[in-house]
C-alpha cells in the first residue's frame, strides 16, 4: 500500500468525522428552533424517497411491483412510521406480492 492510500484513509476520515463533531460541540445544551427540528425531523423520509423513486423507474420486469413498493412505503411514511419500519413493511408487503 502506497502513500496515497494513507492519505485517502485519513482524508475520508476527517470528511467522515467533521460533519458529526461539529454539532455534537457546538449545540450542546442547546436547543433548536422549532422549524429547524422539524426539517432534521424530516430528512430521513426525503433520503428514502430519494432511494426509492429511482428504483421504480427502472424495474424492466413487473412495474406494479416498483408502484406497489411506492404506494406502500409512502403511506408508512405518511402515518409517522420509523424509517425502519416503513422499510421492513415495505419489503415485508413486496415478499408477500411476490409470492402471488
Amino acid at each position: 500500500m502506497g502513500a496515497s492510500y494513507w492519505w485517502m484513509l485519513l482524508g475520508m476520515t476527517v470528511a467522515t468525522y467533521l460533519p458529526r463533531m461539529i454539532p455534537l460541540t457546538l449545540l450542546d445544551g442547546k436547543e433548536l428552533p422549532p422549524i429547524v427540528s422539524g426539517v432534521l425531523r424530516n430528512i430521513p423520509y426525503a433520503v428514502l424517497g430519494a432511494l426509492i423513486f429511482p428504483a421504480i423507474l427502472h424495474i424492466q420486469d413487473d412495474i406494479l411491483f416498483g408502484i406497489i413498493g411506492a404506494i406502500t412505503a409512502f403511506a408508512l411514511a405518511f402515518f409517522g412510521l420509523d424509517v425502519m419500519f416503513v422499510v421492513i413493511g415495505t419489503i415485508a408487503v413486496l415478499a408477500v406480492y411476490s409470492l402471488f
